[in-house]
């Protein structure tokens, strides 16, 4: 499955499935693709909802899905795709076939992403495999608790996880595959991503898929 996903810069993810061509975060992308199927939103952080990127990955078909409390500031993408829907953290959803849970996104003891403001991460289910993009988020008790096959996890350090902590918390959930993202680029060094590698315990494997 991992062979099917691509990642970009940031928490910028794009998935060939069986569903159709799903982003996450699309942010700087090089190429005007305009094939999802779907486009998942975290949080409303200019690195992450990015109308600009929308519009590269976007078609007429198009379903943007956004956490509730950024429902209005996602209407400035509302031209650029079939349909919004909105989310909440802790949901269980299927949205045009789609099958997904959200799990709460946010920062411990740090303020830039408060549990108060509703945002994200995703549980995707596809191919038999539960693929979880945490999105900019802390080891919280409520990421603890996810069951996973693969993980999509920030390790920049400074807005969410660094690479240490990171490592600590795939070495408590232990994914089949974890896919270290959102560093090199406008937090952390390229050289994060080896850190985090030889912290990451037997039997998780790391891929390195990110492009810098």
């Amino acid at each position: 499955m991992t062979e099917n996903i691509q990642v970009f810069k940031q928490n910028s993810i794009r998935i060939k499935s069986d569903r159709g061509i799903i982003y996450v975060d699309p942010f700087k992308m090089d190429t005007a693709f305009n094939d999802a199927a779907f486009i998942l939103i975290t949080h409303d952080h200019y690195d992450h909802f990015s109308t600009e990127d929308i519009e590269k990955a976007a078609c007429e078909d198009t379903v943007l899905v956004v956490p509730e409390k950024m429902a209005k500031k996602a209407a400035g993408a509302k031209g650029l795709v079939k349909k919004i829907e909105t989310v909440k953290p802790g949901e269980q959803r299927v949205i045009d076939g789609l099958e997904f849970e959200t799990v709460p996104a946010y920062n411990i003891l740090k303020p830039f992403h408060p549990k108060s403001a509703g945002w994200v991460g995703y549980i995707l289910l596809l191919g038999g495999k539960r693929i979880y993009i945490a999105g900019d988020t802390d080891a919280t008790k409520e990421a603890k608790e996810v069951k996973c096959d693969i993980a999509l996890i920030p390790i920049g350090g400074t807005y969410t996880m660094d690479a240490r902590k990171a490592a600590e918390y795939v070495n408590e959930i232990q994914p089949e595959t974890v896919i270290p993202v959102h560093y090199g680029h406008m937090v952390g060094t390229p050289s994060d991503g080896d850190t985090f590698a030889d912290l990451v315990k037997e039997p998780v494997k790391v891929e390195f898929k990110i492009q810098f």
